[in-house]
């Protein structure tokens, strides 16, 4: 197992970052909820542990309350924002209301230039998102900083290896937040930094072998890198017990269902099964507008098919798992990290899956992030063209069509979708924007085409730049492109007279629109 930091969420919307820093610095690290029993914590062998912030006050009715356990699981701590007021409060100290709360940019003087804080300058520019603070410190602490209007920024006891910082050095607002979390991962907690894609392929090859032994496994493939990635790691594992199949739903983007079959058969040796259930697909979808509605048909859909599938296919041996590339960001969005989370939406791999499954499941990515996924497809030597391929949702177009789904309206978002990324990538910018589409909507406008008044559909483009999905900020697209590619589909699209841009980040607006 590798050198792992648990961080436990009290409801930040930080928390995931946290995570993703400290992957950044090759450690492994995992978030579990706020009330993760004590066992569950010590499986993972943590090096650390990390309490993030939350929007709670320690004295409200009902706060997220510190483990009783965790003062004494002789592991270095480190908490933040309401983890620091946390730690606070449970080990003797006082927390108050602050008489001038800190939200935004501030700068921090470095008091004590020693464990988190060595070779820092002073003062230093953070990130402050607090309405409370520690006016009195528990005994054992010393400051390590403070700020004009708060007295501990940072607090420390070396000798139980407890550490506490009122500001968020996970952010980017906090250049020296990376150097922080570096001394705590490095100095304190002694990690390797030996998390890497070579040791994560190497680990989880052992992984897939020890789990399927000599059973035959199914790999759901949408031609994704997600699911390229885990049908190479697992054809790697298991060799010929491993056979992939590829379901044309009908709602894939113009070619690419000969794209992927072309990928899987030809340039990477996988024996692949096509099923073509496009009308079965759109059959189930008809008169169906909900868009949690669609994932869940779509997904349990889907198994079905993989289910027959595998009937036909089994002979003497028949197939006992599923292996399918479901990643952090759709268990995060799917069910929520904290026990209270609320879900974002369902992903079909993980929410829309029925409860009789008849599949065991392989999720080799499951805790990965995006770019973590990338980082391992170029490392298994994949085609870049296939690592840098577009996110693309499992319930496809179908949740790119708002309202119902039909053979009509598919044609129509196919043409225009084709449109937007040919120009994309005509303009050089595939790779720097991280998600590119056209969205066809319900809605319908006057124009005027030709001398005569028209009542078409409405078309949406989105464009968004992301390092992993959890967040995003819609793309600056040069106006040029932007032009050409309204002109284009207006033209080329029958049935369409308006494009339009959204311009919504993430949050508080979703990539996708369903």
């Amino acid at each position: 197992m590798p050198d792992t930091i648990v961080i436990l969420d009290f409801g930040s919307q930080y928390t995931q970052l946290i995570a993703r820093r400290v992957r950044e610095l090759r450690v492994y690290s995992e978030i579990l909820p706020h009330d993760t029993p004590r066992d569950e914590v010590l499986r993972l062998q943590p090096r650390g542990v990390i309490l993030s912030g939350g929007p709670a006050s320690v004295y409200d009715a009902g706060a997220p309350a510190l483990p009783d356990w965790l003062p004494g699981l002789d592991v270095p701590l480190l908490g933040i924002c309401y983890g620091m007021q946390l730690l606070a409060h449970r080990l003797g100290g006082r927390v108050a209301k602050s008489a001038t709360r800190e939200y935004g940019q501030a700068t921090v003087y470095v008091d004590r230039p020693e464990s988190l804080f060595s070779h820092l300058p002073s003062p230093i520019s953070v990130w402050m998102s607090h309405g409370d603070q520690i006016t009195a410190l528990p005994a054992g602490f010393h400051a390590l900083a403070h700020s004009d209007t708060c007295p501990f920024a940072a607090m420390a006891d070396p000798a139980r290896k407890i550490y506490a910082l009122q500001f968020h050095p996970e952010v980017a607002h906090t250049p020296q937040g990376i150097d922080i979390l570096q001394r705590f991962l490095f100095d304190v907690c002694r990690c390797a930094g030996d998390w890497t894609p070579a040791a994560f392929i190497s680990s989880t090859l052992d992984q897939i072998r020890a789990r399927a032994g000599g059973a035959r496994v199914l790999c759901a493939l949408s031609g994704g890198v997600d699911s390229t990635v885990v049908a190479t790691l697992v054809g790697r594992a298991i060799g010929e017990q491993l056979v992939c199949v590829f379901v044309d739903h009908g709602l894939l983007r113009e070619g690419e269902a000969r794209a992927v079959t072309e990928l899987f058969q030809n340039r990477l040796g996988l024996e692949t099964v096509a099923v073509d259930a496009r009308d079965r697909f759109i059959d189930k979808l008809r008169g169906v507008v909900d868009p949690e509605d669609k994932r869940k048909i779509i997904g349990a859909e889907f198994v079905r098919v993989f289910e027959e599938t595998a009937q036909s296919l089994a002979g003497a041996t028949p197939f006992r798992f599923l292996a399918q590339g479901t990643l952090y960001p759709d268990v995060i969005e799917s069910r929520g990290v904290g026990r209270a989370a609320a879900r974002i939406k369902t992903h079909h791999n993980v929410g829309g899956l029925p409860a009789d499954l008849q599949f065991e499941l392989i999720e080799p990515l499951r805790w990965l992030f995006k770019d973590e996924v990338r980082a391992v497809g170029l490392e298994l030597g994949l085609p870049a063209e296939s690592v840098y391929r577009q996110p693309f949702p499992g319930p496809g177009l179908a949740v790119r069509i708002l309202g119902e789904v039909t053979r009509e309206r598919l044609a129509v978002l196919r043409a225009a979708d084709a449109i937007v990324r040919e120009e994309i990538e005509r303009g050089g910018l595939a790779r720097e924007v991280w998600q590119y589409f056209a969205i066809l909507t319900p809605l319908k406008t006057v124009g005027v085409m030709g001398d005569g008044r028209t009542y078409e559909h409405v078309v949406a483009v989105r464009a968004v730049t992301s390092a992993d999905g959890m967040t995003a900020d819609w793309a600056r697209l040069p106006d040029d492109l932007l032009a050409r590619i309204g002109n284009r589909i207006v033209n080329e699209v029958r049935g369409v007279n308006r494009v339009v841009y959204d311009i919504t980040s993430k949050p508080p607006g979703t990539i996708e629109w369903e």
